[in-house]
């Protein structure tokens, strides 16, 4: 009997971390992002219509397609069942394994999240095209997420070496992607609405594949073809928030520096002649990804408490918070009754204190482990939507009650594991990492929590 119950309560257990990913992959589907295209884009004869608006691509004598982002290839490929042999060329760039199969745009590969000279030169390709534009051109640009990192045309007498190690900096101290994506389009030639500048006076559309916050479209890949809404000033201001100056390239601050006096020209700003021909809409966003999970998720009988897409802050106090709910629902039956599920969605931070290995997806992971005392049936699953936590080759990782005391037969100690920010070392060794592969798509991070009466 107590062999039959122990099977039963495995059984169990595995059901659960099934139930999480099931539901994780629901989200998934709802934001790939070849349907996002086709849910919004329609086209008709000679007549494209986007989010309700139409063209007439009879009045446009060529059709320039451009992009950057992780999803940017089955964006692209979309658009060429959309309009076909309709574009004239096109060039767009991805993360390094996020390809698809294209016939009218080339592909270029580029390192993210920190920037390289292929990014480098993909970008002097896209905004070459751009400036080729002309009033009888139509330019479709597409954006998702890693765009920033994949666009990298630096300001005069600031060079690639140094937004990167700005870039390094700023992701290493805790920095927002709002606040790191600030001092991108003031070092860029392409972001705060350069590409935009760029392309006027061509008919310019934006499709974006929002991965941030509240879809802040001036912060989604630092805001090619908005107005952008931030200043110098706002630069020098993180810098000094995060205690970094001193550690920031030279000629990095001596730019900002000069825009702060007024020197150098700020980035784009709204009412300038070259936004009256843009339109851009957001596609998907991590928001439709949650709504998916949670019709999984009450499809699979649980009562569902979807928190947010708009979670922020430090990784491991987002997972404290997560896991007071969690507990609340165990010993109270409040905000809702067991089976039940919680859903957040979002983007957190990790301020690197350790020489450890991982993402905030892992670290949020192991964080919640730690805070599982007193739960029984549970299961907690980070991940990232891109399929990438940080610079590793998971997309998150799953726990449940289990995974404290399976760490302490193993050996490991989870705070220290925490404490050298090497959640990955730590699942590495329990088999707990979740890997999915490049997704080629990105709408932030989801987290699953399942809650179960206990056996």
């Amino acid at each position: 009997m107590a062999e039959s119950e122990t099977e039963h309560v495995v059984a169990r257990r595995t059901e659960r971390r099934n139930h999480a990913i099931d539901i994780f992959q629901a989200g998934l589907r709802a934001v790939e992002p070849g349907a996002a295209i086709k849910h919004s884009c329609h086209c008709d004869g000679d007549i494209l219509t986007i989010d309700g608006r139409a063209y007439d691509l009879r009045a446009f004598s060529q059709i320039l397609l451009l992009g950057a982002g992780k999803a940017a290839a089955p964006m692209a490929r979309a658009i060429e069942e959309l309009l076909g042999e309709r574009i004239t060329t096109g060039t767009i760039v991805v993360k390094y394994g996020h390809l698809d199969t294209l016939k009218r745009v080339e592909i270029r590969q580029a390192g993210h999240p920190v920037p390289d000279e292929n990014g480098q030169l993909a970008a002097q390709e896209i905004y070459r095209l751009a400036l080729s534009a002309d009033d009888k051109t139509l330019v479709i640009c597409l954006i998702s997420g890693g765009g920033s990192a994949l666009l990298p045309l630096p300001v005069d007498g600031v060079t690639l070496a140094d937004k990167q190690e700005t870039t390094r900096i700023l992701l290493s101290c805790g920095a927002t992607i709002h606040e790191i994506n600030t001092i991108r389009k003031h070092l860029s030639l392409i972001k705060g609405g350069g590409l935009a500048r760029a392309a006027y006076p061509a008919t310019l559309v934006t499709l974006i594949l929002s991965d941030v916050v509240g879809d802040d479209l001036d912060t989604i890949a630092s805001g090619p073809a908005v107005p952008d809404s931030t200043s110098f000033a706002d630069c020098k201001a993180i810098f000094t928030r995060y205690m970094v100056e001193p550690l920031i390239p030279s000629r990095v601050m001596g730019y900002i520096e000069a825009g702060v006096a007024g020197r150098v020209p700020e980035t784009a700003k709204a009412g300038e002649v070259f936004f009256e021909k843009i339109q851009n809409v957001v596609v998907a966003s991590n928001f439709n990804a949650l709504l998916a999970a949670r019709a999984r998720a009450d499809a699979l009988g649980y009562n569902v408490l979807l928190l947010s897409s708009m979670i922020e802050g430090e990784t491991r106090e987002v997972a404290t918070f997560h896991m007071a709910i969690a507990r609340e629902i165990e010993f109270n039956g409040y905000p809702l009754a067991k089976p039940a599920c919680i859903l957040s969605g979002g983007e957190t931070t990790v301020t690197l204190r350790g020489a450890g290995k991982g993402g905030r997806n892992q670290e949020f992971a192991l964080a919640a482990a730690l805070n599982m005392a007193g739960l029984g049936a549970v299961v907690v699953l980070s991940a990232g939507t891109d399929g990438n936590d940080g610079p590793t080759d998971a997309a998150g990782a799953i726990v449940d009650e289990t995974t404290g005391q399976r760490a302490l037969s193993s050996g490991l100690d989870l705070q220290r594991y925490l404490d050298d920010n090497d959640s990955y070392g730590f699942f590495n060794q329990l088999g707990d990492l979740y890997k999915t592969g490049p997704t080629n798509t990105n709408v932030m991070d989801l987290r699953i929590i399942l809650i179960e009466q206990s056996c």
